[in-house]
C-alpha cells in the first residue's frame, strides 16, 4: 500500500518546479519514489562544500528538508492542503566527500496536522553521512487558492 495521495509521485514535476530555487542551485534532484519513501541525490562539489572540502552541514540539511517537504506534499490532496517545515535536526556522521550523496525520506508519522519524516543521506559506498528528522505542519489551503495547486 502506498502513502502517496494519488498513488504516484511526479518526479519530473518536482524537478521542474524546483528550477530557479536553492534546490536547483545546490544540484539536488529527486530521483524516484517507492510506496513509502522519496529518493534524491545531491552532488558534493563547489556549490555544496565548506572550505575544508567536505559537504557543508547546511547543504545536507537543505537536502534533507527538500526530501521531507516534497514527500509530505505528495501525501496530501494538494488542492486542499500543503505542508511547511516546522523543525529539522541533523546528525552529521561522517564527512561527505566530493561525489554524489543519496537521500531517502520515510515517514515516522503521517498525522492529520503534523508529519514526521526520517531522512538518511548516504555516500556512494552506501555509508551513512547524515541522519535527519524533519517535522512538517499540514495546513489547509486558503479558500481562494483551493484547486489551483500544481
Amino acid at each position: 500500500m502506498t502513502i502517496w495521495y494519488d498513488d504516484v509521485v511526479d518526479v519530473d514535476g518536482i524537478n521542474e518546479r524546483s528550477r530557479g530555487s536553492a534546490v536547483e542551485h545546490l544540484g539536488i534532484v529527486i530521483t524516484g519514489a517507492t510506496d513509502d519513501a522519496l529518493q534524491g541525490r545531491m552532488t558534493v562539489d563547489e556549490r555544496t562544500v565548506q572550505p575544508a572540502g567536505v559537504v557543508h552541514g547546511g547543504a545536507s540539511v537543505l537536502f534533507a528538508e527538500t526530501l521531507a517537504s516534497w514527500a509530505a506534499t505528495y501525501t496530501l490532496d494538494q488542492s486542499r492542503q500543503y505542508a511547511v517545515g516546522m523543525e529539522i535536526n541533523a546528525n552529521h556522521v561522517r564527512p561527505g566527500l566530493p561525489g554524489i550523496l543519496h537521500g531517502e525520506a520515510r515517514p515516522v508519522n503521517l498525522g492529520r496536522t503534523t508529519q514526521i519524516w526520517d531522512i538518511r543521506i548516504t555516500n556512494e559506498a552506501g555509508k551513512l553521512v547524515c541522519v535527519s528528522r524533519c517535522t512538517m505542519a499540514v495546513l489547509d489551503m486558503p479558500t481562494q487558492y483551493r484547486g489551483t495547486a500544481g
